[in-house]
């Protein structure tokens, strides 16, 4: 497949593939990086104002000037540092950025990626939408070949800046191996569209019906992490025909409203109340209270700071308050004793978003199901943790366990 690719000193930038390779390596940079180095590098000699990079770079997002200046920092670190990543682009103060270096434009086959370990990979995800019921457009992606695993929507997701985030980029590429893997956003996230009137648990529940039927799967592994395991419960209930094995990570059956817990609600509503006025946009300090809930172990700054942009970049305020209260209101607790599929149900030991005791209430009362706790107190788990290793290893097995199946009823 042919592509436009731009080619400055060691580095070449394929837009196609969003990614950046020096010398055929590939360059690490945030989705959001990636996009302000795009649109400068396709508009290079030529000053770009501040503003109009903003709107290139977050078309339907009111961001401030500060997130523009935290790209083109780490853009200049991407390239070279930054008194290198200064010959690259310049800045015109109060004004603007100019890419300054010579660049050359060409359509060429994509270039192959070579890994740390030198080998080279050619994995990229195929982006789809398609269109509920209720006239919302939803986006899907699909990457790998094989046994298709789906993933159901969570909060934070984005399919396109997750793709190199350290946040969510293991989950995908390390379990692609030998399996086909479907993940979408949902409605009022990530590139699905935002201006949408009913956000609940019953509509996220329906995307997922729409997403798998437009992606033409029959049977499939279902995985649901955080409120997506309670959204994957309720799907195989429904559809146990289509539903070849379960899997659910921090889930939960209960949202607070149901877990006779009055202080643990008092303290949600009022962190609701909080993002509802948009606290964080003065005070910036509120993003970091809510990455210490999901990654309270990472362990870089850099997996720190790519979590708060994922919460800038996934979600806007006014949807994010009414995913937290549809999260709140969930109750599929009567449904777990119906369950037929397999079921592995994985939790960590420590986690502040989803309680422990209601990963030990899935395996108890959903039938058969198997449980492996991890030690970590990582809502998500990051890549470096030896938890991410034994959730790997075991989900690698649970999946291989399914093939076989298949294969001796195919």
């Amino acid at each position: 497949m042919q592509n436009t690719v731009y080619e400055f000193g060691p580095f070449r930038l394929e837009p196609g593939e969003h990614r950046l390779l020096c010398e055929g390596r590939t360059v690490s940079l945030t989705g959001k990086a990636f996009d302000t180095l795009r649109v400068l590098v396709e508009r290079h000699g030529t000053l770009v104002p501040k503003r109009e990079l903003m709107n290139a770079v977050w078309p339907e997002t009111a961001v401030e000037e500060n997130n523009l200046d935290r790209n083109i920092s780490a853009v200049r670190k991407a390239l070279g540092g930054q008194s290198n990543g200064h010959s690259f682009i310049e800045t015109v103060p109060r004004v603007g950025y100019r890419f300054i270096a010579p660049v050359s434009k060409s359509a060429s086959r994509v270039a192959p990626v070579v890994s740390e370990g030198g080998t080279e990979t050619s994995l990229r995800q195929e982006i789809r939408f398609c269109v509920t019921a209720d006239k919302v457009r939803l986006a899907y992606a699909t990457v790998g070949s094989g046994y298709p695993l789906v993933k159901v929507a969570n909060c934070f997701n984005h399919l396109d800046f997750e793709w190199e985030s350290p946040i969510w980029r293991h989950w995908v590429r390390d379990v692609a191996s030998g399996y086909s893997i479907l993940r979408y956003d949902g409605r009022g996230n990530g590139l699905s569209q935002w201006e949408v009137e009913d956000v609940s648990f019953e509509s996220w529940i329906h995307d997922l019906e729409t997403v798998v039927d437009a992606a033409g799967l029959s049977k499939f592994a279902l995985f649901g992490h955080s409120q997506g395991g309670a959204i994957a419960i309720a799907y195989a209930a429904r559809h146990p025909e289509r539903v070849s094995h379960l899997v659910l990570c921090g889930a939960y059956s209960r949202g607070a409203y149901h877990r006779d817990r009055p202080d643990a609600v008092e303290v949600r509503r009022a962190l609701e109340t909080l993002v509802e006025l948009n606290w964080g946009k003065t005070n910036p300090s509120f993003f970091q209270v809510v990455t210490n809930l999901y990654i309270p172990e990472s362990t870089t700054p850099e997996d720190q700071q790519w979590f708060k942009d994922l919460q800038l970049t996934s979600v806007s305020t006014a949807n994010l308050v009414k995913y937290m209260r549809a999260c709140d209101d969930i109750n599929v607790r009567p449904l777990l004793p119906s369950l037929s599929v397999p079921t592995l149900v994985f939790h960590c030991n420590r986690d502040r978003v989803a309680p422990p005791e209601e990963g030990r209430i899935l395996a108890a009362e959903i039938p058969g199901a198997r449980f492996v706790p991890l030690s970590s107190a990582n809502h998500i788990l990051m890549s470096a943790e030896p938890a991410w290793e034994i959730f790997r290893d075991e989900l690698g097995s649970f999946l291989e366990s399914d093939r076989r199946a298949q294969a001796g009823t195919g």
